[in-house]
């Protein structure tokens, strides 16, 4: 991988422009099955773009199959290519521009039918809450109505990852810009973010305890609350 033309990326909206460059330099310099990506840190330097934008993007990357993402240091750094992306990237690529246009209500009731099956799933399993409540901290420290909206949008995309559904994770991932828009409207419109933390507390507690029923209706609350010309009582 030295001397390899990772380009800085000059956009550094969302993860997508991450995605791309990584699919590119795969197909352009012949990447095979095993061979290993430059670890995070160089390749958000070499990217031009934050860590966070590259941890987004290979776990993206993760939940497809591509790659797997391994912990370590020196030359065990860095994410290993366990299959050649094909069409899988560029149709989530694909998918994530086609709903740029979407309107609030088509982004908010995707939003209701996917969180509640993946909360109930992953509450069915009892799956790892780390991810959530390390998205809880991040939203507790936040001191704007973006920077809490950033953790909010984690925490929701990590409900779907622990689903353990693929498919249900990548289209999250793909609604994740309308999703933060939207997010950042309704915060700034309720002021006080205290009832949508108690309903993430809800959520993560829910899905700990394995009580599927409860997490359905505390996602559903949720978004009640967040959205309440949407979901009217």
């Amino acid at each position: 991988m030295d001397g390899t033309d990772w380009r800085p990326i000059k956009r550094t909206r969302t993860f997508e422009d991450v995605l791309a460059q990584i699919e590119r330099r795969i197909t352009e310099d012949g990447l095979t099955v095993g061979d290993r990506l430059p670890a995070e840190r160089q390749l958000a330097e070499q990217l031009g773009v934050s860590r966070s934008s590259v941890r987004e993007a290979l776990r993206v990357l993760e939940s497809l199959g591509v790659v797997s993402s391994q912990a370590g240091r020196g030359p065990d750094a860095g994410a290993v290519l366990t299959s050649r992306p094909h069409s899988a990237l560029s149709d989530l690529l694909r998918l994530h521009l086609g709903l740029a246009g979407l309107e609030m209500r088509e982004v908010i009731d995707t939003r209701h039918l996917i969180e509640q099956w993946a909360a109930a799933r992953a509450a069915a399993v009892r799956a790892d809450t780390s991810a959530l409540a390390a998205a809880l901290a991040g939203m507790d420290a936040s001191a704007t109505a973006e920077e809490f909206v950033e953790h909010d949008t984690a925490f929701h995309c990590a409900i779907a990852d622990a689903s353990g559904n693929r498919l249900v994770a990548a289209i999250m991932r793909s609604l994740r810009d309308s999703m933060r828009r939207y997010s950042v409207e309704a915060v700034r419109r309720l002021g006080d973010t205290s009832v949508l933390r108690a309903d993430h507390v809800r959520i993560l507690r829910a899905i700990e305890a394995g009580e599927p029923d409860e997490a359905v209706l505390a996602v559903a609350e949720h978004l009640a609350h967040a959205y309440p010309a949407l979901f009217p009582s």
